[in-house]
């Protein structure tokens, strides 16, 4: 009875490493190198039996296997600190899991590479075409129209334009005066709190007959609160503003 033997079809040693990685499902940066380098070295023993070359690849990863392991079998060796020592030894599979590591990287982009190679023959472009522009002849437009007539359409489009523009829609491009002055209203204001000592904002703007004359009077408020001339009180949101003249206001007078 003869005894079949199946051998897969790996590119290099390093992607019989893979397999036998994922095969034992171990983590590749935690090998277990001493099962790896037995099934590394039965797979070389198996590839003899069937007559097949061994390229010097599959041969330099078995002794680099079997140097890792003799390693690992070594005890521990911990520098000591009176000898002056660069501390633990490194670990001796570092090397081999760069290795692989770099390896599946350039093995995953050819196989990306090699599925766009299948996919590129199924896509068809767009084949390249001569636009031409076409070239409409201003001439036909202005045929049979004399200088006078442009000049006629001309003064009609003006006399259109100019009467969408009466007295009453004409934009005054002249920038009026400030008819209320921030300096008159600090002035206002302080001659009411001097006089009341406490009063409400409230008063103050009620003689205001227009909004701008009530925003300005609002921004004196706060013009003489910052020089420190004049303290507002307000006990919760949207009550009333009082205005009281500070102490150091009071002495000035």
């Amino acid at each position: 009875m003869s005894l079949n033997i199946k051998i897969e079809n790996f590119e290099g040693p390093f992607d019989v490493l893979l397999h036998l990685i994922k095969k034992n499902k171990m983590n590749i940066y935690d090998i277990k190198i001493c099962q790896i380098t037995e099934q590394y070295l039965k797979y070389l023993s198996d590839m003899r039996k069937m007559d097949l070359n061994l390229t010097s690849e599959f041969i330099v990863i078995a002794a680099s296997l079997i140097e890792i392991k003799s390693k690992t079998l070594l005890p521990e060796r911990n520098s000591d600190k009176n000898d002056g020592g660069e501390g633990e030894d490194e670990d001796p599979r570092k090397e081999l899991v760069d290795k692989l590591l770099q390896y599946k990287k350039f093995k995953a982009a050819a196989e990306s590479l090699k599925k766009r190679q299948y996919s590129t023959g199924r896509i068809y472009g767009k084949k390249p075409e001569v636009i031409e522009s076409k070239k409409e002849d201003i001439s036909k437009f202005l045929k049979g129209v004399t200088l006078w007539d442009m000049y006629e359409k001309y003064t009609g489009l003006m006399k259109k334009y100019e009467s969408r523009f009466n007295d009453k829609n004409v934009l005054d491009k002249r920038i009026p005066r400030d008819k209320f002055k921030l300096e008159d209203k600090v002035v206002y204001i302080k001659n009411v709190v001097h006089e009341k000592k406490r009063v409400k904002f409230s008063t103050i703007v009620k003689n205001c007959s227009f909004k701008i004359e009530k925003i300005t009077t609002f921004l004196a408020l706060l013009e003489l609160v910052k020089l420190k001339i004049i303290f507002v009180i307000q006990e919760r949101n949207f009550s009333e503003i009082y205005i009281e003249r500070t102490t150091e206001d009071e002495k000035q007078c």
